[in-house]
């Protein structure tokens, strides 16, 4: 059976849709199929259809997820994610206090839900220098193996 995965993510300038992009790519590299969607294109009732789910999110204002994620959060209340492997990314702002607390956010709602959170949550200060890029893409690539790992038992 191929492993499956859905990347769902929130981007208002554009830095965690890269990010998204990235971390896909290194997926794809890992030998998983993955399936990037914005989060105003998503259906909560998806996530159940995947073997992994990545989220991604930048953290807006005092340390919130984004407004656009909010329903989608909630609605995540009522889906059980045993057995499904997941981790959480997203785009920071350092001159914040409480930077990249989304990803936090996310990775602890993933935990809560059963899911077993494999990598701890990727944070990037707004829009990826080079060597970010390379750590989005080996993300990706770590989760993808991860993954597979798990598949082929």
């Amino acid at each position: 059976m191929n492993a499956t995965c859905l990347i769902v993510y929130a981007s208002m300038s554009g830095n965690t849709e890269e990010l998204a992009q990235l971390i896909g790519e290194g997926i794809n590299q890992a030998g998983v199929t993955v399936e990037i969607k914005d989060i105003l294109m998503s259906d909560v009732v998806e996530l159940k259809e995947y073997d992994g789910i990545l989220l991604g999110a930048y953290t807006w204002g005092d340390g919130d997820l984004p407004d656009e994620f909010l329903d989608f959060y909630e609605e995540m209340n009522s889906l059980d994610f045993k057995g499904k492997m997941a981790a959480a990314f997203g785009s920071c702002d350092s001159s914040y206090d409480h930077w990249g607390r989304a990803v936090d956010i996310l990775s602890n709602k993933l935990v809560e839900l059963g899911a077993e959170v494999v990598l701890d949550g990727l944070k990037i200060d707004l829009a990826p220098t080079d060597s970010e890029k390379e750590q989005c893409i080996q993300f990706g690539q770590s989760f993808g193996k991860k993954m597979r790992g798990v598949s082929l038992k």
